[in-house]
Parts: structure tokens; sequence; C-alpha cells
């Protein structure tokens, strides 16, 4: 079987049912990471998760068909989950399609892997697979999915609200879907209780979770603190985060740290500046101490220098989502030793 964007929905039911090996590929990640959750929610019993990697696959191709065939410890179901770069997987699934004896279910997230890969070649035209490529989604396309999660989440929302969170989320559904986690646990929403989200409720949950996933990070960066560096880039990679929204998050706050500069002036107080916004609301308080130090480090020149490299960086990654990870790493820790006076 094979699906794409505007199909999938329609016949993941059905692929769920019949199929034991999914490849999800295509240039949007997320719209393939969250087409393989949705598989894994219809798999009836779907049992443990055991999950490989693509680089593992590759030195070792039987591997999947001995981790797909065998049990778990106390004899439960299991089900494969592999994250894997390209073509990395094509020789272990053509080795677990030769065999005769009934697998578990298999899920593979490919990124950058296209419908002229091996492994889709392989999987296509077979009915007990699936084969579902993803290509980037659109603001129309990703404003309708943010509608479907807040549904899901019992929260109401008008177009305005889903294309905001669209917007704000670099049109990447995993980003999408934690705003709405968020907007529906500050509104106590559920589907039994369903609450009505404005535009209010949105700008009030984007000031009050700064800490959120990603600002740790940029706080590290833009702040200097390169003994922090190592540990939060690790904790990207570990969370999975995406790199283009992720580099929106240091975009916004860069934007916002030349409004701030605008209103400082060259030989302007910081703290009494910062400590003014903050009365004002206009920034919260648990960001008070990193607005702060950014804005120590950057004014002027160095300011305008860092939103043209931002932008830079954001063509680049787009360029070369391949190694989207790697590119956005190398230029924090520039960024970061640029902030700490050792460049």
């Amino acid at each position: 079987m094979k699906a794409t964007n505007r199909d999938f929905g329609s016949l993941a039911p059905k692929a769920a049912a019949q199929a034991r090996v999914f490849f999800f590929c295509g240039q949007d990640e997320a719209g393939a990471q969250d087409a393989a959750f949705r598989i894994a929610g219809l798999i009836p019993d779907i049992g443990e998760r055991v999950e490989l990697t693509g680089a593992e696959l590759k030195k070792d191709p039987v591997r999947l068909g001995d981790e797909a065939r065998s049990t778990s410890l106390f004899g439960d179901k299991r089900h494969i989950w592999v994250r894997a770069q390209g073509d990395e997987v094509a020789e272990a699934v053509e080795i677990l399609l030769s065999s005769d004896v009934e697998a578990c279910p298999v899920l593979i997230v490919a990124a950058n892997a296209t419908d002229k890969s091996r492994t889709a070649k392989l999987l296509a035209d077979r009915k007990d697979a699936l084969f579902a490529i993803f290509w980037p989604p659109d603001l129309r396309s990703v404003a309708a999915a943010v509608r479907e999660m807040c549904n899901a989440a019992g929260l109401k929302i008008d177009g305005a609200v889903a294309e905001r969170i669209a917007r704000a989320s670099g049109l990447d559904t995993r980003l999408a879907q934690s705003e709405v986690n968020k907007l529906a646990l500050f509104l106590d929403a559920s589907i039994e209780r369903p609450r009505t989200a404005d535009l209010a409720a949105l700008d009030a949950i984007g000031a009050s979770t700064g800490d959120d996933g990603m600002m740790p990070i940029v706080n590290a960066v833009l702040s200097g603190e390169t003994n922090k560096l190592a540990s939060e880039i690790r904790r990207m990679r570990e969370l999975g985060l995406s790199p283009v929204g992720l580099l929106i998050q240091f975009e916004r706050r860069a934007a916002q740290l030349a409004q701030l500069a605008s209103k400082l002036g060259p030989r302007g107080d910081v703290r009494a500046l910062v400590e003014a916004e903050k009365n004002a609301r206009r920034i919260f308080w648990k960001d008070e101490r990193d607005f702060q130090a950014q804005l120590q480090r950057w004014r002027g020149r160095k300011l305008e220098r860092l939103l043209d490299r931002l932008t830079a960086l954001h063509r680049a990654l787009l360029a070369n989502s391949q190694s989207a990870e790697l590119l956005l790493a190398q230029e924090l820790t520039e960024i970061a030793r640029f902030a700490a006076g050792r460049n």
C-alpha cells in the first residue's frame, strides 16, 4: 500500500488492520512521525515498544527480523519502532520480508527518504505493508491539523487561533501539538469539559510557559553559558526537537532583544529597562534574569550580526534538512562562545 499526505487519513485504519511493516518518509519529518504514532494507536493490543536506529540495522541487518519475530521477557506482545535516515534500513527490511515466520508490527520513520528509495520500492506494492510519504505542509493543512488536535483535546477554536498556532510552530505539527496540550491544560479542557480557546488564552500560555522544552537551550546559548551547552545539545537530540522549530525560538528571542535594545539606547540601564518591561507585563517575570544577561551581550552591531546569522542559518537548515541537527549544533556552539566572549 502507498499513501501520501492527502490520503493517509482515510487509508490508515485499513493499513493498521492489514499491514505488518510501515515505512514513513519524506521531507515533512513531523508529518511522518505523527503518522507513525497514529498507526501505533490504531493497531489493537500493540504491546511493548522496542526502539532501534537505522544505523544499528545498517551494521546488523539481520537484527530487525530477529527482534520482530522474538517475544518479550514475559511473553507479551511487542512492536518495533525504528528511527532512520534515508535508506539505512533497506537490507534489514528485505531480510525481514524474506521470512515466512509471522513478525510483530514494525514502524519505521525514515527522515529524508523518498519514494525512489529502495525501501519504498520494496513495500509500495505489498498488501501487508504501508509506504507513506509526506511532503512539507502548507499553512492551510497545518491549521486544519491543529483544529483536529483541539477537537481531541476538548478545545473549541476559530480559524484565526488555528492559523496562529500553525505559524508559531513553524508548520511543525509536533510543536503545534505541544501548544495545544499546554492550551488544554491552561483552560482545564477535556472531551467531557470542552472549553473555548481564543487569542487571549493563547497569549497567556505564551507568556507563562517560557521555560518549556526549547527555552533552556535558547537561554544557555544567548547568555553565553557554555558550561551548559553540551548537556543542552544532548537534551535537544534526546527529545527529538525540530531544528527549524528550535531556530524559530532563537529568532523570536533575538527579535525581542532588538525591540528592547531600541528602547535602551547606547547608554541605557539594562536592569531598569527590564524591570519596567516586567512591571508592564511585556516580559514574564521568570524571564527577567535571562533578558538582563542577554541584553548585556547583544546590542548594537553584535545584535545585528546575530540576526543576520540566524537568518542565514534558517536558509541553511531548509536547504540541508538531512544535516540540520548537526548544522544547528555547530552554529549554536559558535554563538554561545561569542556571547561568552570566547570568539
